[in-house]
């Protein structure tokens, strides 16, 4: 039996350090795609045998999706009169392949407890709940049905043939870094509670450093000293300048915060100032991230350079940033304990529950 799941979570946005969307690919249950609101960018294995343009595209469908999503979460939120606390959306939609028995499955929950499904034998979708009785009506409106059965029936399958095709070498080789459960100890109840997600998060918390570096740019009528820092998530980060340790404010371009291709992400500030001021004067740049345990200090070079920092002297690409880091390793930290996050909360959402002959979204129990 082969399996290909995919997971979306939605959050109140706001309240919690989780990302406001996550979506992850589940195939044969190992993690081969993962994408958050926060970098709003498919992160996929190297085995999957697709185009960067494709992934662009699919990117692209994936933001959709999302939009999609967030759509019925709010519609979801108003239904319910839930104007505070932390609320949660989750769809578990996917097929799996026997032999030559295809089985599909489209579900949401709300808040840990069912809230529609689609019946892939009546074509329909039912609510679960009676507040949603306005989404169902508004996509059988909108052909919504008739669409996820046939990709669950046709697309999904073939997906799930092709990716287990390109993927038979690399999940059956011994030594691929996969996300270690066994470590997790932390437990929660058999329903995905907002509390327990937001405890979660805080166990699951991952940060990685930027790396600095500050050059000059030599333009007319005044130099620029450009401070760039790549490779740290998550993407908040502040970048001040000073001059002989005070704060400088006047002739400052703070360019807004860019994604790189790894999921990490970038920024830079220039300083414009005079060539006498630069050599009369030391300047600092300096950077705070929730990663560091103190602010990040670099000097400007007197000399006209580089302060040696690892691709400080590129300009942003056209295409959204560059690659982050020269290893990688970083990222890939990210990544793994990232996921590891999602594929343990989709654990708790029901996913065993799913491989199931009935499967479905295991409620919470009522509070007393």
């Amino acid at each position: 039996t082969h399996t290909l799941h995919y997971l979306y979570t939605a959050l109140t946005p706001g309240l919690t350090d989780f990302p406001e969307f996550i979506a992850v690919g589940l195939l044969d249950g190992e993690q081969f795609m993962f994408y958050s609101s926060d970098i709003r960018t498919l992160i996929i294995k190297d085995w999957i045998k697709k185009s960067n343009s494709e992934w662009r595209s699919e990117t692209q469908k994936m933001q959709g999706n999302q939009h999609s999503f967030d759509i019925t979460f709010t519609t979801a939120i108003r239904e319910f009169h839930h104007s505070e606390g932390v609320h949660t959306l989750q769809r578990m939609f996917g097929c799996e392949l026997d032999d030559v028995t295809t089985r599909g499955n489209d579900q949401y929950g709300y808040d840990g407890e069912d809230f529609i499904s689609l019946d892939l034998k009546t074509g329909t979708w039912t609510a679960v709940k009676p507040q949603a009785m306005n989404i169902k009506q508004t996509w059988e409106s909108k052909g919504s049905d008739k669409y996820w059965k046939n990709f669950l029936e046709r697309d999904c399958v073939h997906l799930l043939k092709s990716y287990t095709s390109y993927s038979r070498e690399t999940l059956n080789r011994k030594g691929v870094a996969t996300v270690n459960h066994s470590v997790h100890t932390y437990k929660l109840g058999t329903g995905f509670t907002p509390d327990a997600l937001t405890d979660a998060v805080r166990a699951f918390r991952v940060t990685v450093p930027p790396e600095v570096s500050v050059f000059q740019k030599h333009s007319s009528p005044s130099p620029e000293v450009v401070c760039h820092a790549t490779s740290f998530f998550p993407k908040a980060l502040n970048i001040t300048w000073q001059k002989d340790g005070e704060d400088v404010h006047e002739d400052v371009e703070l360019r807004e915060t860019l994604p790189n291709q790894d999921g990490s992400f970038q920024k830079r500030s220039i300083l414009k100032v005079p060539a006498e001021e630069l050599q009369k004067h030391t300047y600092t740049c300096v950077v705070q991230h929730s990663s560091l345990e103190k602010e990040l200090v670099r000097e400007v070079p007197k000399g006209g350079g580089s302060d040696g920092g690892s691709g400080g002297g590129s300009d942003e690409g056209s295409g959204g940033g560059s690659d982050g880091g020269s290893d990688g390793a970083p990222i890939a930290v990210i990544i793994a304990v990232v996921a590891a996050l999602i594929i343990f909360v989709v654990v708790v959402a029901g996913i065993v529950v799913w491989k199931k002959k009935n499967s479905a979204f295991r409620p919470v129990p009522p509070k007393p």
